[in-house]
């Protein structure tokens, strides 16, 4: 019987059936409504066209930052995708993407979260551990997707920490944190990050706040405001994510992370006159560390 159902679903969707649907689950003895059923999606999941909507929109986005919802529906349109601004909207959101610009009411936190105020507008980065930063970046998989938050030293540009996590919540980028904390080296006079909900709890400031560290909050479309790590990101989507094909979640810890340890100790950056970020950690902010 499944053979049959099988059969007759191919046919159907090939448009080679000679006689009616109807008649055709007649002789089979199915309801027409079996035919059509998909399993439902478990939570967080999505299906395989949303998937490969968020695989076009993150490409996209790294090329065009500064586009809007839309922009990027009328975009999807023209490559001949049948979207709608709402759907656009919620994909955007669940990837964590906002388009670069001051808009209404992006700046608004989680119900009880303080916003700082950002502290870097004409300041000089002059050594390393005057600031550090961190945000989060959609990571697409094979059959679906996860998270990857980072933690990164200004003046060096050198990774401090990295997580990957596949749900959007404060304990992945609290495990990041701590891990950038406990390296050894000297904490940063001023922690950098946007007004996400990870980066606003209460537990992740308070984490900040125990050690003395002044925190500094960019608003959500002013990415410029932490502008070496969005370039982390177009660095690490061009060069590791897009040219890999992450099957799952472990996949893309193991690229990650070969990834990283190339980034910070044998990728030369014309910024830093040809120099890795880890030369200029260790050796200009870090001197008698090892």
């Amino acid at each position: 019987m499944v053979e049959h159902k099988r059969a007759l679903v191919d046919r159907v969707e090939a448009g080679h059936s000679s006689i009616s649907i109807r008649r055709q689950c007649q002789l089979l003895g199915l309801h027409r409504s079996n035919l059509y059923y998909q399993p439902a999606l478990e939570e967080g999941q999505e299906t395989e066209e949303n998937l490969a909507l968020m695989r076009l929109l993150d490409e996209q986005y790294t090329q065009t930052p500064f586009y809007g919802v839309r922009r990027m529906t009328q975009w999807l349109r023209v490559e001949g995708q049948v979207v709608n601004p709402k759907r656009v909207r919620r994909l955007l959101r669940k990837m964590g993407l906002w388009a670069i610009y001051p808009g209404p009411s992006t700046s608004k936190a989680a119900p009880g979260h303080r916003i700082y105020p950002y502290l870097l507008r004409g300041v000089p980065i002059k050594e390393c551990n005057q600031v550090w930063s961190t945000d989060i970046t959609y990571v697409r998989l094979h059959r679906g997707f996860c998270y990857l938050v980072a933690v990164i030293d200004w003046f060096s540009r050198y990774v401090l920490s990295w997580e990957v996590a596949t749900r959007l919540e404060v304990s992945f980028c609290l495990e990041a944190l701590d891990r950038a904390l406990a390296r050894g080296s000297d904490k940063p006079q001023v922690f950098n990050s946007d007004q996400g909900v990870q980066f606003t709890s209460l537990d992740f400031t308070a984490r900040l706040l125990a050690e003395e560290i002044s925190i500094s909050m960019d608003g959500r479309g002013r990415a410029l405001d932490n502008i070496f790590v969005e370039r982390l990101w177009r660095s690490v989507k061009q060069e590791e994510v897009y040219i890999r094909d992450y099957q799952n979640v472990g996949d893309a810890v193991n690229g990650l992370g070969r990834y990283f340890d190339f980034y910070n100790h044998r990728r030369l950056h014309q910024s830093l006159q040809y120099r890795t970020p880890a030369q200029v950690y260790w050796q200009t902010g870090q001197a008698g560390h090892s």
